[in-house]
């Protein structure tokens, strides 16, 4: 009984770390939109890959979506440009997928 007892705490430790852990780094995956078809980030994998959030989140984590501005503030480049200016160097420099139906799944 006693093993089973410190068994369930030691789970539910991990459970809340667990959970902080992803509120705190963002979503695990983000889907997007798009005519050519939807891309889905990996947003777990490129937290590996890239060493400071400010590579993608420039104005901050809490700034809001990307959306928020891109698209609508005039002196911010449209969604798509800043998409695939920041995707695709970094994936040509990382040798990452470039082609469109690499990224974009109708």
């Amino acid at each position: 009984m006693k093993k089973m007892l410190i068994l369930l705490v030691v789970a539910g430790l991990v459970a809340v770390t667990s959970m902080f852990a992803l509120a705190n780094n963002g979503p695990a995956e983000i889907k997007f939109e798009a005519k050519m078809g939807a891309v889905t980030f990996d947003h777990v994998g490129h937290q590996g890959a890239v060493a400071d959030c400010a590579t993608c989140h420039h104005k901050g984590l809490e700034a809001g979506t990307c959306s928020s501005c891109h698209g609508v503030d005039a002196a911010a480049p449209k969604a798509k440009k800043a998409f695939h200016k920041l995707c695709k160097d970094c994936h040509k420099a990382q040798s990452g997928p470039t082609k469109c139906k690499e990224c974009h799944v109708k």
